[in-house]
């Protein structure tokens, strides 16, 4: 089935980056606003905007049903999350799909697992991803996360198993701070994303920061383009991406990148994803997690690979075949993107 219309559930820059190739391809772009927003250009710039009110963003952009009676009463016959948001929230994909919306995503059931740091480092383990040394068991009881984070040894990693955008992590060098960030783990884990698992990874020294773009469609091609170093960061949050890696062998590059694809076959992922690795200072390289979305930095790859990778989404989404095949896709030249932080200097520059 054609798109014809897609409703671009989220605001800013990534609502024009839809709204540029949707354009581009013929498509309308219907976009959503909350009151504060409403003379932001992606509203303005749309071919129909509708507003969301005023209020907390549980009422406007993350308002599941408010966006889907939007997209039916504009007649859009998709929904595109952009980033942030609802863009890996499974029950707004399901929500989506029943209402017999097309979600320009990946499917419900690999949002769940791959956002799931345990469920997914279990997965990966049968088909011989490298993981990590470290825990990610059921027993959650304090006793056994106790007895595993001192088998691994110092210095260990503590994840809130949903965690992510760096929340939910401690560093424990020894045994005097390991109960404490336990609970500090566990307590965020419950406030920020409602699921108090943690899992305990071995803390690799001095790493490197690697990601892959990968693009599956479903007729059982996956692709990849290319790596990002990510590997200065601020807080656990990402401050400059550039591909290509500096300072990387060919051979490396391309082994990496294959492991990526190699992950979006077995769990036979749909859509656009990428996978995120830690690789230590020997070149080893561990799996860390998966983004089951288009992510912020998506444009250094489009810069030095020439896809549109929003283009690839839609058409992935619509049923057609992706237009690549893997050794047509290049690496020319260099892209670096840099971030921009709001920071309170008055409160320890807290975010």
């Amino acid at each position: 089935m054609k798109i014809k219309k897609i409703l671009v559930a989220n605001r800013g820059e990534i609502a024009l980056r839809v709204l540029k190739t949707a354009k581009e391809m013929g498509i309308k772009v219907v976009t959503v606003y909350a009151e504060d927003d409403k003379h932001l250009p992606h509203a303005l710039f749309s071919d129909e905007s509708y507003p969301l009110g005023s209020g907390a963003l549980s009422e406007t952009y993350l308002n599941k049903a408010k966006l889907i009676e939007i997209c039916k009463r504009s007649g859009a016959d998709a929904i595109h999350p952009g980033y942030g948001f609802l863009s890996e929230n499974e029950e707004f994909a399901r929500m989506v799909e029943k209402a017999g919306i097309i979600f320009i995503g990946p499917t419900p059931e690999s949002i769940v697992l791959m956002g799931d740091k345990i469920g997914s480092k279990k997965a990966l383990e049968k088909i011989n991803i490298p993981l990590t040394p470290g825990y990610h068991g059921e027993d959650q009881s304090e006793d056994m996360l106790v007895k595993e984070a001192k088998k691994i040894g110092y210095p260990i990693l503590i994840k809130a198993s949903a965690g992510g955008g760096g929340k939910g992590m401690r560093i424990v060098h020894q045994d005097s701070e390991l109960l404490e960030s336990i609970r500090g783990a566990k307590s965020e884990g419950l406030k920020s994303f409602s699921n108090d698992r943690v899992l305990i990874e071995k803390y690799v020294v001095n790493p490197r920061h690697i990601e892959v773009q990968l693009m599956s469609d479903t007729h059982g091609t996956h692709l990849h383009f290319f790596e990002r170093e990510c590997s200065i960061q601020r807080r656990y949050q990402k401050v400059v991406e550039e591909t290509p890696a500096p300072n990387m062998s060919q051979e490396l590059r391309l082994k990496i990148c294959e492991t990526a694809v190699e992950i979006a076959r077995g769990i036979n992922y749909r859509g656009a994803g990428t996978v995120e690795f830690i690789m230590a200072q020997d070149g080893n390289y561990y799996f860390m997690e998966m983004n089951t979305r288009l992510q912020v930095e998506h444009p250094v790859s489009e810069m030095v690979t020439g896809a549109d990778l929003v283009k690839c989404q839609i058409m992935v989404a619509q049923g057609d075949k992706l237009p690549y095949i893997q050794n047509e896709i290049k690496q020319k030249g260099h892209a670096i993107e840099c971030r921009i932080y709001a920071e309170d200097p008055d409160n320890n520059f807290m975010p």
